[in-house]
């Protein structure tokens, strides 16, 4: 059993809430509690980022040599990589991700992207670079020099909490800056295990804060004169409040939002590999992803037999407990999302759509569950088709020919992943260059997600990238030095 930290981790110290405020981390799954967690305060805020602002103001983290850097985020990562086990049990217990999926993608991922930054990309990446000589009043020369943004507030959501930690903390960690976390409510354990991570590591103090706590304390995150940049991935109804409220003290954004993203699936294509990536594009981790594939839009000719074979794949998925091995989908996060999925699926109905398979909740006693659901005689234009519901609900729509196809994808106000399926590469290759979203998988996805491939979006899909070299520059301010060359 993982005994978890529940306080709050502050300029390198643990502490409790400054007015002794906790709040309940419930189980999914068995709707138990798992663990009451400090909730911050604004003063808590308020002294992480000030612990946050002091480290980077006038500490060594800044200014430390990249080998240096390199050494103690070396540690991290292997602190990290000691408590893995930790993570998988925290991330099934808090989040409701099954076991499978927490040790390859929730856990597993992330630790290798991170590993890639310290060992990869930190030390190769050019922080300065000469600029050619300027010839005019006489002669000069410069450098272009990157350097750390400065203070940053991450602000991570439930439904995939050690993925976007590290896709947050890693890249601004590496790159000098100072980082204050504020994980989601729902999902505040495995952030914790990462301040205990650090400071078994030697982070030094201030140099990573982590506060639990809801809306209060993230809107503090994203408005405090001493933050410089703020780090989001969630709704896009949040991600825009907190565009606005970064606007005031101008603090450079990455915003990582929804998504509605299309399955294109071509009249050539091989269905017996398209259909089950077509059901796992929208079940995994119960449909709770910014990039879940959820509209399927399929050639009317290969329409019917798509739907009966995902109908079969979709018979065969087990939902149930997330620590078995053999379950391929678990609950949701609340019964709040639990509602909204479920409203949806009745939007649907109304909406002149056709269930042809699920619609309901498994016969369990405990739990926050759903039955993956499809939707045929779907029109794009439908609210189940346009609206991100954040759940294992998949449409399917006909399209005609490519051009079709390709207006429908981008018929949306999303524009985060998408996928296109032919046993033709160049005719998929060129459906994919006409797709207005940040990432296309053609006929599967090889080799899992690529830690150098930038991940975000087009559209209300937000903007900034995350990954590999990409990410890594985000976190990151560009400075121009000049002078002039002796006898010039």
């Amino acid at each position: 059993m993982v005994q978890w930290r529940t306080q709050l981790f502050v300029g390198g110290r643990w502490s409790d809430a400054s007015d002794g405020a906790r709040f309940d981390v419930v189980d999914p799954t068995t709707e138990h509690v798992l663990a009451d967690v400090a909730q911050a305060t604004p003063e808590d805020v308020e002294r992480a980022v000030l612990a946050a602002r002091a480290a980077f103001d006038e500490g060594p983290w800044p200014r430390l040599a990249v080998a240096e850097r390199q050494e103690v985020l070396r540690r991290f990562v292997s602190e990290l990589e000691r408590r893995t086990t930790d993570l998988v049990d925290t991330v099934v217990a808090e989040a409701g991700c099954t076991i499978q999926l927490a040790r390859a993608a929730q856990v597993g991922a992330p630790l290798a992207h991170l590993r890639d930054v310290v060992e990869r990309v930190l030390p190769t990446f050019p922080f300065s670079r000469p600029q050619p000589p300027t010839f005019g009043i006489g002669m000069g020369q410069g450098v272009v020099v990157r350097e750390p943004v400065g203070v940053v507030s991450a602000i991570t959501p439930f439904n995939w909490p050690v993925f976007v930690n590290l896709a947050k903390v890693g890249p601004a960690l590496a790159a000098g800056c100072t980082v204050v976390l504020r994980p989601s409510p729902y999902t505040p354990l495995s952030a914790l295990l990462l301040g205990e991570a650090a400071e078994r590591a030697g982070v030094p103090a201030g140099v990573l804060n982590i506060v639990t706590g809801g809306v209060e304390a993230a809107a503090l995150l994203t408005t405090h004169p001493a933050v410089d940049m703020v780090s989001f991935t969630g709704s896009e109804t949040v991600g825009k409040q907190v565009m606005a409220q970064a606007a005031g003290g101008v603090k450079k954004t990455i915003l990582e939002l929804g998504g509605k993203s299309a399955n294109i699936v071509l009249d050539d294509a091989d269905l017996e590999r398209a259909a089950p990536f077509a059901v796992t594009s929208f079940t995994r981790h119960a449909g709770q992803g910014c990039a879940c594939l959820t509209r399927i839009l399929v050639h009317e000719s290969r329409h019917d037999e798509l739907v009966a074979r995902m109908r079969d794949v979709l018979a065969a998925l087990k939902v149930g407990e997330p620590s078995d091995p053999a379950t391929d989908m678990g609950p949701l996060i609340s019964a709040a999302q639990r509602d909204r999925v479920e409203r949806y699926v009745g939007i649907g109905r109304e909406e002149g759509a056709t269930i042809a398979f699920g619609g309901g909740r498994p016969p369990f006693e405990r739990g926050y569950f759903v039955e993956p659901t499809l939707f045929v005689d779907v029109k794009n234009s439908m609210r189940i088709a346009q609206e991100e519901i954040f759940g294992p609900v998949g449409v399917v729509i006909p399209f005609v020919d490519e051009d079709d196809a390709v207006v429908q994808a981008n018929d949306s106000a999303y524009g985060l992943s998408g996928a296109v399926w032919s046993k033709d590469p160049a005719r998929a290759y060129g459906i994919a260059a006409r797709l207005r979203t940040g990432t296309v998988h053609m006929n599967g996805v090889g080799g899992g997600v690529n830690p150098h491939g930038p991940f975000g979006g087009y559209k209300l899909s937000g903007i900034g990238r995350e990954f590999g070299e990409a990410a890594f520059d985000e976190y990151l301010e560009t400075k121009t030095v000049n002078w002039p060359v002796a006898g010039g």
